[in-house]
């Protein structure tokens, strides 16, 4: 298994180490063709590319992209706020970037009040080992749910890190939608038990590092021998082996 393109990186106007730049170097160090510049959204409090900023940080990617032998694509790793599927990147975002991805996190400016369980409920209760109460579960399945079906969103990121889904459920609207579930090479967010279950569906997959620092970009070590041990089929992963997704948003920009 050959990574092809890395979708999932940051660099320090989110919470990476290193610019745009270094990040684009790093790829053609690892052989891919292309990568994925995708900051933290503008409702992460502490962590997220702040709108004042986005100028800026447009210069350093098209710096990037002149500068390198790969393709470098905007992008950005959106907050999903609350159980309605809101998230902070909004239509008037869009001609700025080529890529939408989005997931739960924790520090960001939710919908509501109510929805701060989404984020810090599921990181109380994963950090206690304590069971998810159903209406907990139930409420995180339909916030990514809403965000997918509201959002022309191209992947969910880390689905099931740090809070809590029916991941089977989010799989299907995925599928149905087109949009892309993550495996992330950073961190394990599905069991194997639940990855299985997943590709069980038949969504489509691509593989990220959620690089925040050059010596990661292009890693799928982690995702790779959890994919060889769960046995999900290379054919529903598409950006491997010379495949590139078919993206959503890029499709849905086409109409506007």
């Amino acid at each position: 298994m050959k990574l092809t393109a890395d979708y999932h990186t940051h660099t320090y106007y989110s919470d990476g180490k290193n610019s745009a730049l270094e990040n684009a170097r790093a790829a053609e160090e690892a052989g891919l063709d292309t990568i994925a510049i995708t900051e933290h959204g503008y409702s992460h409090y502490f962590r997220g590319l702040h709108r004042k900023e986005t100028q800026k940080w447009l210069a350093m990617v098209a710096e990037a992209a002149a500068k390198s032998r790969v393709t470098v694509l905007r992008g950005m790793e959106s907050n999903i706020r609350g159980v309605s599927g809101l998230c902070d990147f909004t239509e008037k975002d869009y001609e700025n970037f080529d890529v939408y991805l989005a997931g739960i996190h924790i520090v960001i400016h939710y919908d509501t009040f109510s929805d701060t369980r989404l984020g810090w409920g599921g990181w109380l209760r994963k950090s206690l080992k304590i069971a998810p109460s159903a209406a907990l579960r139930r409420d995180t399945t339909r916030a990514y749910i809403n965000a997918i079906e509201k959002n022309p969103l191209d992947v969910i990121t880390h689905l099931n890190f740090q809070c809590f889904a029916d991941a089977v459920e989010v799989a299907k609207c995925c599928r149905d939608y087109g949009t892309y579930l993550e495996i992330s090479s950073k961190k394990q967010h599905l069991t194997d038990e639940e990855l299985a279950a997943v590709a069980a569906t038949g969504v489509r997959f691509i593989v990220n590092s959620d690089a925040h620092a050059v010596g990661r970009i292009g890693d799928c070590k982690l995702a790779e021998e959890q994919i060889k041990r769960v046995g999900v089929p290379l054919e529903q992963i598409d950006n491997i082996d010379g495949r590139h997704p078919a993206f959503r948003f890029a499709e849905f920009k086409k109409h506007l």
